[in-house]
């Protein structure tokens, strides 16, 4: 700072009164500006790691002489115990412009929107909502994501880890991401939720469950079983086009009719339905077709979906499920995938490349799949007509 300009050089009645544009040192480093339009400012040139800088402190009158003496003396206290007044200047202008300090639940809630899109699966909001709200909220739902401890972790997630180990890993999992946000958006430097927080639970059970499938033998019964229910026709039509294709639920219930080719005998799902997010092309079988011609004779037009629900809305998700059960039916509609695979393996001679292909698998790593770019279709096209000449019976 400079030492050698009197301290106190200026007086009020000069501030008020001098309208000569220049620089006017109060001394210690104090400066006022006055402008060619009139204007009046206070800077202070004090040096900070050895590099000089001006820091501005407001404008005439609306800070005093007094005040930018007294502001100027700050300053320079802060300097000498090796602080940075910019810099913390400018921390308090972004602190004051952040948004407040979200709940733990206000930041899931914006995670969750933020990951929506990405979703191939309809139900990931539904479920990342479910399991928050019924094992985290109640602890931290309502904590400021700055105050949220490992021990608040800790109480979200030792009632359920032995018990319900599956759940408790997603639990923390999606914990993690949310609090993950709070450490990008600065709210937080640490996110006590990661997983180090599991070296002091009970070490988990592995477990590897699988969707309830029937053998492929039982297939062609449960078909008929669904075919001669009272289920509504609509929903018969698409458990059994799911079941002809190999597909997965969701696929089905949003098939719309853009996406069916008759002439190339064809169904070609889009990227957003796909797990695999690769659009998929796949063969119908002269019964899947025979289907097609079914449900759309119960449709309104050649738009719109091919499996339309109540009130021309999507099937729920759980109408294969509910029907299936209400049936006594010992499988999921994800367990005909399944029974399909193990049909390819050991019913058929069908490649095992074909098998996984017509289940939208992804082939092999990243380098085979860089290389092996055919889908198979034509085979792919037999493997599908022997299928439904299978589950005919």
């Amino acid at each position: 700072m400079t030492s050698k300009s009197k301290r106190n050089a200026l007086s009020a009645v000069f501030v008020q009164s001098v309208h000569e544009t220049g620089t006017y040192s109060d001394g210690g480093g104090l400066n006022l500006r006055v402008e060619k339009s009139g204007a009046k400012y206070w800077f202070q040139r004090v040096t900070i790691d050895r590099k000089r800088r001006n820091v501005g402190l407001g404008g005439y009158p609306t800070v005093s002489l007094a005040e930018a003496r007294k502001a100027a003396l700050l300053n320079a206290r802060m300097i000498r115990e090796g602080r940075d007044p910019l810099a913390e200047k400018r921390e308090a202008i972004a602190a004051r412009q952040r948004p407040p300090t979200p709940t733990f639940a206000e930041a899931a809630a914006t995670v969750i929107e933020m990951r929506r899109p990405t979703w191939s699966n309809s139900k990931h909001a539904a479920q990342w909502s479910s399991t928050l709200e019924t094992y985290a909220f109640p602890q931290i739902g309502s904590k400021l994501v700055t105050d949220i401890t490992s021990a608040d972790i800790l109480a979200v997630l030792t009632p359920i880890w032995a018990e319900k180990p599956e759940t408790a890993s997603r639990v923390r999992q999606r914990m993690e991401t949310a609090l993950d946000w709070a450490v990008a958006q600065g709210y937080r430097i640490d996110n006590p939720a990661n997983r180090s927080i599991t070296k002091v639970l009970p070490r988990m059970p592995r477990t590897k469950r699988h969707h309830p499938a029937l053998h492929y033998s039982a297939v062609p019964q449960a078909l008929e079983l669904v075919g001669t229910s009272t289920s509504r026709t609509t929903t018969k039509l698409a458990f059994e086009f799911l079941v002809l294709t190999a597909a997965r639920s969701e696929e089905v219930r949003f098939a719309t009719w853009d996406e069916i080719d008759w002439d190339e005998r064809k169904w070609t799902v889009p990227v957003g339905h796909m797990k695999s997010r690769r659009e998929h092309k796949a063969p119908l079988s002269k019964r899947s077709l025979e289907v097609l011609r079914l449900a759309e004779e119960l449709s309104d037009g050649p738009s719109g979906l091919v499996f339309p629900g109540r009130r021309g809305k999507p099937l729920s998700d759980m109408v294969f499920t509910s029907m299936l059960r209400r049936l006594k039916i010992p499988a999921v509609a994800h367990g005909f995938r399944s029974s399909f695979k193990d049909w390819c393996m050991e019913g058929t001679d069908a490649r095992w490349e074909a098998s996984e292909t017509a289940l939208a698998h992804n082939l092999g790593n990243s380098t085979e799949q860089a290389y092996a770019r055919t889908d198979m279709f034509e085979p792919r096209r037999e493997l599908m007509e022997m299928w439904a000449d299978f589950v005919a019976g």
